[in-house]
């Protein structure tokens, strides 16, 4: 694998992202099936052009329980690592925690707010969007 701009790992170790270019976008998912596949309350992904992310080894056959929406999980240790929207053509999806450098990445949005958990409280300045906010992430804005 060659140098990246952004690098990453599932929970064993078995499976290793690198992105050769920065997010397109960062983001908050309050979605049930984002939750879900996470195990978060609030999981948070980075978008990357499809063309800039590699997955070593390459992914398997993708999970696909809603129609429209493919996820990738380890094979070795189940970590999520990798998802695919319909709506958002041309991105890939990869949960923050799984990236080295999370800590410089903050989201720059909310999606699924209407789907939020009614116990959780974020006080930020975000755009929060009711449904998936695919016009926001198709745009890319919030650009890290």
């Amino acid at each position: 694998m060659t140098a990246a701009t952004v690098t990453g790992r599932c929970y064993c170790g078995a499976s290793i992202l690198a992105a050769s270019a920065a997010p397109l976008i960062v983001a908050y998912c309050h979605c049930t099936d984002c939750r879900r596949w996470t195990g978060a309350p609030l999981p948070a992904f980075a978008a990357f052009d499809e063309g800039t992310l590699s997955v070593e080894p390459a992914l398997g056959a993708a999970l696909e329980q809603v129609p429209g929406v493919q996820r990738w999980s380890c094979p070795q240790c189940g970590s999520p690592l990798v998802a695919r929207f319909a709506y958002i053509p041309g991105q890939i999806y990869v949960p923050l925690g799984l990236l080295d450098q999370a800590a410089n990445l903050p989201p720059g949005l909310h999606c699924h707010e209407d789907s939020r958990l009614p116990w959780l409280h974020i006080h930020d300045d975000l755009p929060r969007n009711a449904g998936s906010g695919r016009d926001a992430l198709n745009a890319g804005k919030g650009q890290v």
